[in-house]
């Protein structure tokens, strides 16, 4: 569907060094290292407070960071880097507009496709037939699925999902999953966080546990489930509340 969109230089891999964000006295990140490679699916893990979501947000360059840096295959953040990520967030914000005029100012601000091509991103993300209906009356899996879709629609090389399923229904919940997992298959590369253990089973190839604004592991999604490396990690999937 949009295949023929000619793509800048890849920016993977996304190399984090010693990022640290501040917000009033608080410590929200502190000294962040990781490494996010290409085409991978990266579940970022913890418990409420843990700076997770502040952290896609300053992947994305929503928000400022204190110390450290962010490097997209050697290059810092800007515009054209930007135009290349898209981030939904856990709670949508749709304009008040139909379904499918929300679609269309999208593309307003990024690039020109046809109402054909919207349809069928439409109909992938199962709203079809509520195209002419007032987004903000849409169900929450609904404004959740056309939240998705309005990213799709820019092509991004880096999708941020900011816990993408949080009380959804079944149906959207198996929906978005079965999403993700094709644009993964399609080259890109998925960062997003969730409190549902079994789905992160399900997609991540890759886990980053946060605590505190600490990363504390990056281990392969497998190995993190069977035998994580530190104790707030076990505590963690065992359901017990970390303090």
């Amino acid at each position: 569907m949009f295949e023929n969109k000619k793509k800048s230089k890849s920016l993977t891999p996304i190399v984090i060094s010693n990022l640290s964000l501040l917000l009033g006295k608080t410590k929200i990140l502190n000294k962040i290292k990781c490494k996010i490679y290409n085409e991978s699916i990266v579940a970022v893990l913890g418990p409420n407070g843990a700076g997770k979501s502040m952290f896609l947000k300053t992947i994305n360059g929503l928000i400022g960071i204190e110390s450290g840096k962010i490097n997209f295959n050697s290059r810092e953040i800007n515009d054209n880097i930007r135009k290349e990520i898209a981030l939904v967030f856990q709670k949508p914000t749709l304009l008040r507009r139909s379904v499918f005029e929300n679609m269309q100012f999208v593309l307003e601000k990024k690039n020109k496709l046809s109402n054909l091509e919207i349809m069928k991103l439409l109909q992938r993300v199962g709203l079809d037939t509520f195209k002419d209906k007032p987004a903000r009356l849409l169900s929450g899996g609904e404004q959740q699925r056309l939240s998705l879709a309005r990213a799709l629609l820019i092509n991004p090389s880096l999708l941020l999902l900011d816990e993408p399923t949080a009380n959804l229904d079944p149906y959207s919940l198996n929906l978005i999953e079965e999403i993700i997992l094709d644009e993964n298959k399609k080259g890109k590369t998925i960062i997003l966080t969730t409190h549902d253990m079994g789905q992160a089973k399900r997609l991540a190839k890759e886990i980053l546990f946060f605590n505190k604004g600490k990363l504390l592991e990056q281990t392969n999604a497998i190995n993190f489930f069977k035998k994580p490396k530190t104790n707030e990690a076990q505590s963690y999937i065992n359901g017990k509340i970390l303090l």
